[in-house]
Formats: C-alpha cells, structure tokens, sequence
C-alpha cells in the first residue's frame, strides 16, 4: 500500500488535489491531503505566528498518522511552496518516509527560506515589503493574487477557466513567515529516493536540469544519482487542475523508481574540442575579456565578440569565456581575419540580466578600444540565455554595431522566470532595430518553451520589416555544436559566420 501525502503551495489548500487524490484513490493508494495552518487548515490561537515550522509541523502530524506498517511506503509530494515543509518534515522522519517527489519545484536548502526559489524579482520585493523590510513577517500576510495573477507564481497554461476560478475563490493570504524562515535540515533525507515532476509549459525541462548539473553547480550534481527520476509533464505550473490524469499516472510510475535519470556528469564530454577545425591562436587575456588575434594582422580588425548564454553557476569552472564552443567560435573568426572575443559576465540567475548588461556594454568598450580593432566595425554573437541581452542593442543600435548573431536564443522570459524588465524583450525592441543586419541560428529540436520565445521574436520581427536571416538546423539540439556533432551543425556554423563576417566587413 502506497500512501500519498500531498503538499500544496503558495495560497492553496487541499482542495486542489481533489482530482488527483480520486484517481491515485481509484488505482488503489491511500491520500491524505495536507491542511497547512492558515492555508485551509487550523488557525492557531490568537497571538500565535504562523511560519515554515508550523507547516513542518503540520505534515509531521499526517506522517504520525499514518504511522509505518508492513508494506506501506509513504510518499512525501510537495508542488511549489509545499516542498519546502514536505522536505523539513522529511529530514525529521526520515526513517519512515519512502520517496520524495518534487512537483515543478525548487530543491530547498538548509538555511535558506522559500522566498529564495521565487524568481520573480517584483514578487520577492512585495514579500519584503510586507514584511517592512524586517526579514521577517511578524505575523504579516500576503494577500492572495487576483485571478488574473496568478501566472507571476508559475504559468497557468492549461488550467480550465473554471478551475480559476475555484482557484481564486478558495485561495487564503500566505502568511509572511513561512516565506521567510530559514529552513532547517540535518540531512538526514539526503538519501531518500525522490522523483522530480517538471512542467514543460512552465519552462522547467530534464535538458535544463541536465545542463545545469553539467555546468557544476553543486546542488544538481547530487541529482545525477540512480535514486533520483524524472518525469516531464507538457502542460503549466498547476498540472493537479490542468492535467490531473497525467499527473496521477506520473505519481504512480514515481512510486514505481520509473522515469529518467540524468546523465552523470562527464567533465571530459563537457571540454571536447570544437566541431570545426579552428587555427591554434593563442588568447591575450585582459580582466574579463579574451583577444584572439588574427595572425599577421595589420592595422586596425573588426571584431566579433561572443557572448555566453546562462544562467551560468557561479562555482562553474573551467568560466564560460575559457568553454571550447565559445574559444572555438572566437578561433575560427580570427582565422578569417577578424579578432575574435570572448567574455565572462554575470548572469548567474534570472535576476542578473541588468548585471550581466552592464558587464557586456564595458567589455564592448574595452575591445573598441583596443589599438588593434577597428572601433567602427564590431558584431555581437549571442548565445541561448543572453537572448534577452539583444534588446539593449536593437532598441539603441550604435553606428558600430554592424552586425548582430543569436544561436538558439532564448528570446523572452521563460514562464518560470516571473517578471522581465521590459529592457530585456527583445520582441519589442526589434522595432527600433532599423537596418541592423541580424542573424538567428534556430534547432529545430529546440525545447517547447524557449522554441516559443523565438517564435514570438520572429513574429515581431518580420512584422516591423527588421533585416534578419533564418538559418535553420533542423535536426539540432539546444547547443547543437556540442549536442549533435554532425555535418548539418558544422554547415550550420560555417553559413553563420559566412553571413556574419560579410555583414560585418562589408
């Protein structure tokens, strides 16, 4: 006998799990669907705050319920929010819990609150703010979000009008302390089996979590274990009221240890050299940035900077500029006469695009400013993630700028980023490009969500009239120069950089 103790998130209580505890009911499991204080459940006595302990608390007391017999497994599923006090209450009993699922949730840590997974910036601001930039909600809550809003907290793709509408009607104020308090783990369920549930129409992918983890950031790396699954699910963030079919179909083969597994990380796979043969030139390296100079250059070059994608881990090493992709690309220019140049910037997580522009528009200046490079004649090559980083140079295009490159980009935020600062919709700025030459490189086995935001660009983009060339891999991957090594990706990559340095020199 299986036992299913569910876990909602943010503003919502049981009643959302209506539909899925029926059918894991029907195929012969026991539920129990989690009242958190305030959230559904008991109120505590006046006086008394409710915060990310209480919830613990709370799931504890349906775990103790339950008790642990002969085999029965119980199985902890936190969606959103929830996982945070699913993982606290299964750090504390981990001896009785038997799975883990994560339903299109962030990975808790210990001393770090739940705010932390919330990506939209203004989200996180509105917590803080309510808690009059205390840290701490003394007993404050958030309103819930009207119905319209509800997409700030993860996409609402696929959720039936009336389920919405249920959605709002039912939804209670969160209280401020349960956001804000540190979790608290011993790691005493870092062991546990868990399974991952990632909901594709929300932006969330296995490829992600794969290339993340491959990137060496430390959290995700702990996922490329036997014992950790994934599923993906095509549908947005609330798949109990979009797709609860699926979604009782998905708990069960969890239960089961079906699903995917990562790939486990393969430093020398991650390093494997360019796909096209480049010359050997050496890098001058110069703080953030890297020349690669053509041999036996004279006077002043044009230069093409490359520009990484991310967010890139801030432990990842080797750092994007020294990746072989980028080096090669910036190899391969220099072969054809022009400098080549890669860079590091900080794009670390969703909220660093102002950042990361900032670190791209002070490179830019201090390649112009080199001796050796022609100031009037500079193109910028972007790479996946710093799609959103083209609207600077579209929406004001300096007179230098004679070219601008995207290899597949992503080319607006990603459901699960929350809010973008409008400087960075590239969908926009495309209007104001004028006759700025640009060049997109497009996988056609581009992820869903990010083959959405291309769309969109292209969409604005002929509608304005903007000069720009397709040019289309059609059995390509996400990073096909590294994903799909195959003639299709080197003729890919030979027609960019031919258009490119033709813009460029002309």
């Amino acid at each position: 006998m299986t036992v299913f103790i569910l876990v909602s998130g943010v503003f919502t209580g049981p009643h959302v799990w209506a539909d899925v505890a029926a059918r894991l009911t029907a195929a012969g499991a026991e539920v129990r669907a989690v009242s958190l204080s305030g959230l559904g459940g008991p109120r505590p006595p006046a006086g008394t705050g409710i915060d990310l302990e209480t919830h613990i608390a709370d799931v504890l007391a349906v775990i103790d319920s339950v008790g642990r017999t002969a085999g029965q497994e119980i199985v902890l599923v936190g969606h959103d929010y929830g996982i945070h006090p699913v993982v606290g209450a299964a750090d504390r009993r981990a001896g009785t819990v038997a799975r883990i699922v994560y339903l299109d949730s962030g990975l808790p840590q210990d001393g770090v609150p739940a705010l932390a997974s919330v990506a939209d910036q203004g989200l996180r601001e509105e917590v803080l703010r309510a808690a009059g930039g205390r840290g701490e909600g003394a007993g404050a809550e958030l309103p819930p979000p009207a119905r319209d809003a509800w997409q700030l907290w993860g996409s609402t793709a696929g959720v039936p009008d009336a389920a919405l509408d249920r959605l709002t009607a039912l939804a209670s104020p969160q209280p401020l302390d349960t956001l804000l308090q540190p979790l608290r783990l011993t790691g005493a369920a870092a062991t546990l089996p868990m399974a991952g549930i990632l909901c594709s129409g929300n932006g969330a992918s296995i490829a992600m979590v794969q290339a993340r983890a491959d990137f060496g950031e430390p959290t995700l790396r702990a996922l490329v274990d036997p014992r950790v699954t994934f599923f993906e699910l095509p549908t947005g963030h609330w798949p109990m009221l979009s797709s609860p079919a699926a979604l009782a179909v998905t708990l069960l083969k969890a239960v089961a240890g079906e699903g995917r597994r990562l790939t486990p990380v393969d430093d020398a796979a991650r390093v494997q050299p360019f796909l096209l043969e480049v010359p050997e030139l050496p890098r001058e390296r110069s703080g953030t940035i890297d020349l690669y100079v053509p041999p036996a250059a004279r006077g002043p070059r044009p230069a093409l900077v490359f520009v990484h994608g991310g967010p890139v881990p801030r432990e990842a090493r080797p750092t994007p500029r020294d990746w072989p992709v980028l080096t090669g690309y910036a190899r391969y220019a220099a072969g054809h006469g022009v400098v080549g140049v890669t860079l590091d910037h900080r794009l670390h997580a969703v909220t660093d695009y102002e950042q990361a522009a900032a670190d791209l528009a002070d490179a830019v200046e201090r390649v112009r400013a080199d001796p050796r490079v022609d100031a009037d004649r500079v193109a910028l090559w972007f790479f996946s993630g710093s799609g959103p980083l083209t609207a600077d140079w579209m929406g004001k295009t300096p007179p230098w700028l004679r070219c601008l490159a995207a290899n597949y980009p992503v080319m607006a935020p990603l459901p699960n980023w929350g809010r973008l600062d409008s400087r960075f919709h590239p969908a926009e700025a495309v209007a104001h490009a004028g006759s700025l030459p640009i060049v997109l490189v497009r996988a056609g086995l581009e992820e869903a969500s990010v083959a959405a935001t291309v769309e969109g660009f292209l969409t604005a983009a002929h509608a304005c009239g903007a000069d720009i060339e397709v040019i289309d891999v059609p059995n390509g991957h996400h990073s096909f120069e590294t994903a799909d090594r195959t003639e299709e990706s080197s003729e890919a990559v030979r027609r960019a950089m031919r258009t490119v340095l033709r813009r460029l020199t002309a």
